[in-house]
């Protein structure tokens, strides 16, 4: 990174940076080699990742249609959140306005049916090449079950 930026992380700075296998040679050239893969345009299994959590996040923005309940999904890839608020989260500050309380019940509504999601509002969901047709179908069951048993 920039000098002025890698400046900033302990011990030279006050940023804290640690997790397994941060800046392990062996796991940052494992890691862009898996990020060469996916990004490959033939790379199947990626599109079909991202395919899924956009059908996900399809799912639960029909869900919340007929249910007249206020959420909205932000997705990025096969990466997913739901945030129990009207309208766009674009920060912190406005992803703290969501209901967490009905992320907790919407959570564990979920977890009732068999599919574990985050259980903090503050943190997203991710798709992967083994979720399929048939797993889309359990979220799918687990979100209608979970809105009908929710109360916001």
């Amino acid at each position: 990174g920039r000098r002025d930026l890698m400046e900033r992380i302990a011990p030279a700075g006050p940023v804290y940076q640690a997790g397994t296998l941060s800046g392990n040679p062996l796991a940052m050239a494992a890691g862009l080699a898996t990020l060469d893969l996916l990004a490959e345009e033939e790379n199947k299994r990626w599109h079909a990742a991202e395919r899924w959590a956009a059908s996900a996040a399809e799912v639960l923005e029909r869900a919340v249609e007929h249910a007249e309940i206020p959420l909205v999904v932000q997705r990025v890839g096969t990466i997913f959140t739901a945030f129990f608020i009207r309208g766009a989260v674009q920060n912190y500050a406005e992803a703290k306005r969501a209901d967490r309380q009905a992320y907790a019940r919407f959570f564990h509504r979920m977890l009732d049916a068999g599919v574990y999601l985050p259980p903090s509002p503050f943190e997203a969901a991710f798709s992967s090449a083994v979720h399929a047709s048939a797993e889309l179908g359990i979220f799918e069951a687990a979100v209608a079950t979970a809105f009908e048993r929710i109360a916001v």
